[in-house]
């Protein structure tokens, strides 16, 4: 899938804008500090289906590489007050994050193809939480993206980036905070971890 679709896994040391195509995703939801058990078990119910996905039509001649995870991120916005893209991180609680996880799927993935895939997951590998994976379609259209290399603890350096380019163009939000994870930041040291950071923008 990144081989696919390379630009949308490509981003640069500075930021840019872009424009992004229509996508499918398998994709989970969560709230929490994304430190906890919850938030890895839900990675784990999300890539069960991916890969029950990928063999089942590798066996039918169509197979595909199980791409990179991905999050949209938000919070309740009723009750913290709107903040910029440098300040959610500092003043919202870990444990009042909202996202949504993602894995890229091919085109030609369907609703009822999921529904199988999540029904043998819970069923063969008592995978109870892959009942909350679905298909989930996103048009971002036009994104300001950078790419961020170390810890996940110093984002909001290359956000005050992209916040600046973004006020330079005349651009406002119009989506919700996107990460793309290059790296696996399971097995991955924190200073080497890569990940694409994209805002959905209008111009304002």
């Amino acid at each position: 899938m990144t081989k696919a679709y390379k630009t949308y896994f490509t981003a640069k040391a500075k930021p840019e804008l872009i424009d992004i195509e229509p996508a499918q995703f398998l994709s989970i939801t969560g709230i929490g500090d994304p430190s906890q058990k919850a938030f890895s078990e839900k990675i784990q119910a999300l890539y069960s289906t991916a890969y029950t996905l990928k063999f089942t039509f590798k066996a039918m001649q169509k197979d595909f590489k199980v791409s990179k995870l991905e999050g949209q991120w938000w919070f309740d916005e009723n009750k913290y007050r709107v903040l910029s893209m440098t300040e959610t991180s500092i003043n919202v609680p870990r444990d009042a994050w909202e996202y949504r996880l993602l894995i890229r799927m091919p085109d030609f993935i369907t609703e009822d193809d999921v529904r199988t895939a999540t029904s043998s997951v819970v069923s063969k590998k008592e995978i109870l939480l892959a009942k909350n994976v679905e298909l989930f379609r996103m048009t971002e259209g036009k994104c300001v993206q950078m790419l961020h290399i170390g810890p996940f603890s110093k984002e909001v350096e290359t956000l005050k980036q992209m916040e600046i380019f973004m006020n330079e163009n005349n651009l406002g939000k119009n989506g919700l905070h996107h990460e793309i994870y290059l790296s696996d930041f399971r097995k991955t040291s924190e200073d080497k971890l890569k990940t694409i950071l994209r805002e959905p923008v209008k111009f304002a």
